[in-house]
């Protein structure tokens, strides 16, 4: 199997994985309060190219280093195919059902994805933070509208490709496409532990996980987002912080 045949494979089998992780969290949250529905801006503010971006960058060239050295020269190519973006606190990088889809790098700040039910609610799949991955897998790939809403939770930085961009960097690049691998195996077995602790492990454990995976940013997370991650009421989740 060559090495494209081998990204289609491993994006095909996320695919899977995401849309049974959707059906079992859509019907295992509950939340009594109904979203507010209000107005916004969705602002993109792209920096003009300077050398102030080789220091805004560093973290991310500093994660793909980590498994594959680059040249300066290979450098400049994703400097330049990439975008920095910054989003204040609830503004949107992404929204459900557009046609707008990216691939981020976290560099500052932090995010929810999230899809709005017919009802009104929120159920959060995932919570993003600094020197992490996001991608609508399906929707940037495949070229459909998103499933999700990507939302910063707190004033964030991000950098972020399309699609078009991405190929041309994998043939300016081509160590890129083993790094994409290692992406799509990594955010594979993230989907199928959120699956497999959604089904098995109950809510106080799954809380009690979470405040330890992330302590330092628990206080970025208000009680109406985590208790739509954990498939949880507000007063269960009062219950929970009590007992704990």
């Amino acid at each position: 199997m060559n090495n494209v045949e081998q990204v289609q494979c491993f994006e095909n089998i996320l695919l899977l994985i995401m849309h049974l992780a959707t059906i079992t969290l859509q019907k295992s949250i509950f939340l009594r309060n109904r979203l507010h529905y209000f107005s916004f801006i969705h602002l993109l503010t792209p920096l003009s190219k300077n050398k102030s971006k080789n220091h805004m960058y560093k973290n991310l060239r500093l994660s793909i280093e980590r498994k594959f050295l680059l040249t300066d020269e290979e450098w400049n190519f994703v400097v330049e195919k990439t975008e920095f973006i910054k989003l204040k606190k609830n503004e949107y990088l992404q929204i459900q059902d557009s046609n707008s889809s990216y691939e981020g790098f976290i560099l500052k700040g932090a995010f929810k994805t999230y899809i709005l039910n017919d009802n009104g609610t929120e159920s959060v799949i995932f919570f993003s933070f600094e020197n992490e991955w996001m991608c609508d897998i399906e929707s940037f790939y495949h070229q459909k509208p998103t499933t999700y809403n990507i939302k910063a939770i707190e004033d964030s930085e991000i950098l972020v490709i399309n699609k078009t961009n991405k190929a041309l960097l994998f043939e300016q690049v081509p160590k890129l496409l083993q790094f994409h691998i290692l992406i799509v195996e990594k955010a594979n077995i993230a989907i199928q532990q959120r699956l497999v602790d959604v089904l098995n492990k109950t809510s106080k454990q799954r809380y009690l996980e979470f405040i330890e995976r992330y302590a330092h940013k628990i206080d970025k997370i208000n009680n109406r987002n985590l208790s739509s991650y954990l498939g949880v009421s507000h007063e269960f989740l009062s219950k929970i912080k009590k007992r704990c």
